[in-house]
C-alpha cells in the first residue's frame, strides 16, 4: 500500500485527504480543509493544502507517492496546473465523484445518474452515463449558493435580535445538520435567538423548488431518465433537506456520510494511476443513448418559468449579499426579503 493525496478545489477553498491508495473510504492518515483567503485564488488554496500535507508527512517520515486535484472546467484546470506544476495529476471532478461512488458500491446499476453538487458559490448539476463515464449534460446556477443562503440565515437571526457574521451563521447552519434546535447568541448584547430545522426548511423552500426545476430541465434536454440523484456538498448533510429533495425530484437518493469529501477521495483513486490530465468525455450534441428514444426539447412554458424563477431568486440574493456590506442593524418589522432560498454548506471532516 502507498500513500496518495487527493485534493478537491472549489470557490470556498480546498479539501485534501492523505490515505492509502486502496483505502480512500477509511479515516485518512491526514486531512485538511483550507478556506479560500479573501482576495485569494482557488489555486492558491490548492497549492497551500498540498504543501502542508506533504510537510506533515515528511515530519512523520512518510512519503506521498502521488497526488491528484479535481477541477470543474478547463479554465480551472489550467490555473491549477500553473500553480502546482506537472508532478500533480488534474482530473475532472465528476469523474472523481463517479469513481469513488463506484468503489464504495454506492453507484447504482442504472444507465445514468444526476450529480447534484451544491457549493458555496453555486449549484452544479451533471447528468452522467454510469456505463461509459460520459457527461450527457451539465448546468451550473449561481442563484443557489451557500454564501447567499448564509445571508438569509443572518437575516433570520437578526429578526430575533441576534447579529451574526458570515462565519457564525454558517456554523449555526452546519449545527442544524446534527441537532434539531440551535440557540444563537449575540456576542455584543447577549441576546439569544432559537433556530430549528423547520426554520431552515422554510428558508430552503424556494431554492429547493428552483433546483428541482433545474434538474427536470436537464433531464428533458438529455432525453434520458436517470436512475438516482447523488447529493454532494456539505449542505446535504441536513436530513430535512435530503428528504425535501427526494420528494420534489422523485428519484432515489444516493448519499455519502461525508458528501463534501467525495471528490477528494475519488481523486485518491485516480491519483494512484499517476495521470497527467484525465478528462471526462461529453456526449456530442444530438447524440442519444441506445436506451433512450432521443433527446426531447423542453417546453417553451417550462423554459420561461425557469427563467422567471432564476431572475427572481438572483435579485433577492444580490440584495441580501449587498446588504452585508452596509452597517449592521436590526431589520424593521414587516420588511422581510422575498422567499428566495439557497442551499449549501461545507462541514469539516470528522476527526479520528
Amino acid at each position: 500500500m502507498v500513500l496518495v493525496l487527493g485534493v478537491s478545489a472549489g470557490a470556498g477553498g480546498a479539501r485534501a485527504v492523505l490515505t492509502h491508495s486502496d483505502q480512500p473510504h477509511l479515516p485518512p492518515v491526514d486531512h485538511i480543509r483550507l478556506p479560500r483567503r479573501a482576495g485569494g485564488s482557488v489555486e492558491e488554496a490548492v497549492l497551500s493544502a498540498i504543501r502542508r500535507i506533504r510537510v506533515a508527512a515528511l515530519a512523520r517520515d512518510e512519503c506521498v507517492t502521488a497526488a491528484a486535484v479535481t477541477c470543474r472546467n478547463e479554465l480551472h484546470a489550467e490555473a491549477i496546473r500553473a500553480a502546482v506544476g506537472t508532478g500533480v495529476g488534474i482530473v475532472d471532478e465528476p469523474l472523481a465523484q463517479l469513481r469513488y461512488l463506484r468503489f464504495t458500491g454506492m453507484l447504482p446499476t442504472t444507465a445514468s445518474v444526476i450529480l447534484y453538487d451544491l457549493g458555496c458559490s453555486g449549484l452544479t448539476v451533471t447528468h452522467a452515463d454510469c456505463r461509459t463515464d460520459t457527461i450527457l449534460a451539465s448546468k451550473r446556477s449561481t442563484v443557489l449558493s451557500g454564501n447567499g443562503y448564509d445571508a438569509l440565515l443572518r437575516w433570520q437571526l437578526a429578526r430575533g435580535g441576534v447579529l451574526a457574521d458570515a462565519r457564525t451563521s454558517r456554523a449555526h447552519r452546519e449545527s442544524l445538520s446534527r441537532a434539531r434546535v440551535v440557540t444563537a447568541t449575540d456576542a455584543d448584547t447577549g441576546g439569544r435567538a432559537v433556530v430549528t430545522r423547520s426554520d431552515l426548511a422554510e428558508l430552503c423552500e424556494a431554492g429547493l423548488h428552483h433546483s428541482a426545476s433545474f434538474v427536470r430541465q436537464l433531464v428533458e434536454e438529455t432525453g434520458v431518465q436517470p436512475g438516482a440523484l447523488v447529493l454532494l456538498g456539505g449542505c446535504t448533510r441536513n436530513p430535512t433537506l435530503r428528504a425535501d429533495l427526494a420528494q420534489r425530484i422523485g428519484l432515489p437518493i444516493v448519499y455519502d456520510p461525508e458528501p463534501d469529501y467525495v471528490s477528494a477521495r475519488g481523486a485518491v483513486l485516480l491519483a494512484a494511476q499517476r495521470p497527467s490530465r484525465l478528462r471526462m468525455p461529453r456526449r456530442r450534441a444530438g447524440a442519444a443513448l441506445s436506451t433512450s428514444g432521443g433527446a426531447q426539447r423542453p417546453g417553451r412554458r417550462k423554459l420561461l418559468a425557469a427563467v422567471a424563477v432564476t431572475a427572481t431568486l438572483g435579485g433577492t440574493v444580490a440584495g441580501l449579499l449587498g446588504a452585508d456590506n452596509s452597517s449592521a442593524r436590526l431589520p424593521e418589522e414587516g420588511t422581510a426579503p422575498a422567499p428566495a432560498q439557497l442551499t449549501d454548506g461545507s462541514l469539516r471532516l470528522k476527526q479520528n
